[in-house]
């Protein structure tokens, strides 16, 4: 099957055409590399080993997706693309609910026209805002308390009303937690431009000497050490995620939204200390008060998902750690190509 990955360049969709290659999948990959690198698709051909083709463009541009699926026999797709900040999308939401919510409808749109009917969407914890209670199951109330979050909510709303709508539609919501790490090759990984958001890239460049310290936004949340607590999952345990989605959607129609996380907690200390010990090295670290949209604490129950897909995540946080230190010493990011 060949399966369109939206944000094919990207962190999470370049990790997803490695899955993919590794089940025996052909991907396509459509990025306008407004946050990627042209200089990965080598290296996903490389691990792919076999060519990896490539429609550059803009997935709000219904002209290109109509072209792209005249061009194609694309059977499936997973849909990455996206601006993905929370800080940022309180500063740019036009720029958020034009990208993350016009580029799905028009997205689900020539799927339609085209007969295309197998969808898996790539949401986000972020739609449960501060669980009433945790681990946070897929059931749980939806109150995402930031730009990026309401988005999300959005579209996965239009995307039962559509499931709903015609029983030819095979949709899989996967709502991430925190996606980290790198492919153990340290050929792709997480290479944001400028000042990451996430922790993990952030410690990457700290630990190589790119930044002075980490600053550690809040140290007075109700957990153990005071700091925020996330569920953190390593990327290819993600990535398999969205190949074992795909083949459930083969037999199942409907919509289908499944957690995909790790199951339990841990906060910013933690993950320092386990980034420590992967690199050998101590971090300069700094603490700033609370960022707006930021929540306590949130984890994952990924029963569903291990129960429907038969996926369990398979890495530790050790070797997150591990991959991210292995891929941000080999470079960090796609420069050189």
């Amino acid at each position: 099957m060949t399966v369109l990955v939206t944000g094919g360049a990207g962190y999470i969709g370049s990790h997803v055409v490695a899955a993919l290659a590794r089940a025996g999948m052909r991907a396509l990959v459509l990025d306008d590399f407004s946050n990627s690198s042209r200089a990965v698709m080598p290296r996903l051909e490389r691990l792919a080993g076999t060519h990896v083709p490539l429609v550059e463009g803009d997935v709000r541009d219904a002209t290109l997706l109509r072209d792209t699926f005249a061009r194609h026999p694309i059977s499936a797709v997973v849909h990455c693309a996206g601006l993905k900040a929370v800080g940022e999308s309180g500063e740019r939401p036009l720029a958020y609910w034009d990208v993350n919510v016009n580029g799905s409808f028009r997205l689900a749109e020539v799927m339609g026209e085209a007969g295309v009917a197998t969808l898996v969407f790539s949401s986000s914890a972020t739609v449960y805002g501060q669980p009433e209670r945790l681990p946070v199951d897929e059931s749980a109330p939806l109150k995402p308390a930031s730009v990026y979050g309401r988005t999300k909510r959005t579209v996965e709303d239009f995307l039962r009303d559509l499931a709903a709508s015609n029983a030819n539609w095979r949709i899989a919501i996967l709502r991430y937690f925190n996606p980290a790490g790198a492919h153990p090759s340290a050929l792709i990984g997480e290479a944001p431009r400028g000042r990451p958001n996430n922790l993990v890239p952030f410690l990457c460049r700290t630990a190589a000497g790119e930044f002075p310290e980490l600053s550690i936004f809040g140290t007075d949340y109700p957990t153990p050490d005071g700091t925020g607590i996330r569920d953190y999952l390593h990327v290819d345990d993600l990535a398999e995620g969205h190949v074992a989605a795909l083949r459930y959607l083969a037999d199942h129609a409907g919509a289908l939204t499944l957690n995909l996380g790790m199951g339990r907690g841990f906060s910013v200390l933690e993950v320092v200390a386990a980034f420590e010990r992967a690199c050998g090295r101590s971090v300069t670290k700094s603490f700033a008060p609370r960022r707006d949209g930021d929540i306590a604490c949130v984890y994952a129950d990924p029963a569903r998902a291990q129960r429907v897909l038969g996926w369990s995540t398979s890495r530790d946080l050790d070797a997150i750690c591990a991959d991210a230190w292995r891929w941000q010493a080999a470079g960090g990011g796609y420069e050189k190509g």
